[in-house]
């Protein structure tokens, strides 16, 4: 078993209760969390444009130990920006490699979800764990977001604040 589903396939941990579902848009790949998100931010930067094909990101960021594979460990496909390669090194890209959609960014020690992808019942109703507590790397927005949410030139606390 490689690192990954040595990581996040844990059938037998007893220890694990879900408390939200995710999973892709043909259901595929499903995941579950155990916690709230340790944060939930929009980003506006370049990475993240280009990934969804959209002028932000909104992900809610969670430890990884909170996070479980439930299906289509298969069918996985990863990706390195920095190298250009089709490869889980971390920070990657994690997709479905059957209808696409984009599962998740693995970074060296956090999960970063898309909530869009969550069960949030239906009509949904979005926790407010997983509502936007700001947004980042605003200095590369394409459009302007008119909200009370502080918006950062990059990371939060660690960068100038635009608004």
């Amino acid at each position: 078993m490689d690192d990954f589903a040595r990581l996040y396939m844990r059938p037998d941990d007893a220890r694990f209760h879900a408390k939200y579902r995710a999973r892709c848009k043909c259901g595929a790949v499903r995941y579950e969390v155990s916690a709230d998100p340790v944060a939930a931010k929009i980003c506006h930067c370049v990475h993240c444009q280009h990934r969804h094909g959209a002028p932000m990101q909104w992900a809610a960021i969670f430890r990884k130990r909170d996070v479980r594979l439930t299906a289509g460990l298969d069918l996985l496909r990863f990706y390195n920006s920095e190298t250009d390669a089709p490869d889980r090194i971390l920070p990657c890209r994690i997709d479905c490699g059957r209808c696409g959609t984009p599962i998740a960014d693995e970074g060296r020690r956090m999960w970063l979800a898309f909530p869009s992808l969550f069960d949030f019942g239906d009509p949904p109703s979005v926790p407010e764990a997983f509502r936007p507590r700001c947004h980042i790397f605003y200095g590369a927005r394409v459009l302007d977001i008119d909200d009370a949410l502080p918006k950062w030139a990059g990371h939060e606390e660690r960068s100038t604040r635009l608004g």
